[in-house]
């Protein structure tokens, strides 16, 4: 059950990252050049009050070096990236578990 799950919210991701790939493909089409929009923009977009709050505990609270290089390397890249990424990892991770071969009795 668990496993569906989480291969139902990475499918429901990779869904997400297509979206936001045709949302930056059409605004670059518009504006005559390429524009891709940064997670960190997406989601002070969405969640505006949860995000400063979410930054400014990770700035306070966490390691400097897990802010600085990791969180805002994450937060400038591309949201299809970001979003692509985690639900090819969600995706991979509940694939079903490999079945052992059968042997047969003529292969030794």
């Amino acid at each position: 059950m668990i496993r569906f799950l989480v291969r139902a919210l990475g499918v429901l991701l990779l869904a997400g990252a297509f979206a936001a790939a045709v949302v930056d493909g059409a605004r670059s089409l518009a504006d005559q050049q390429f524009t891709v929009t940064p997670m960190g923009l997406a989601l002070a977009t969405i969640f505006p009050v949860k995000f400063e709050l979410w930054t400014t505990v990770a700035q306070t609270r966490l390691p400097h070096f897990v802010w600085d290089p990791v969180l805002l390397w994450i937060l400038s890249a591309p949201t299809f990236v970001d979003i692509g990424v985690l639900g090819i990892v969600l995706t991979f991770l509940s694939r079903p578990p490999p079945q052992p071969e059968a042997r047969s009795i003529l292969n030794h």
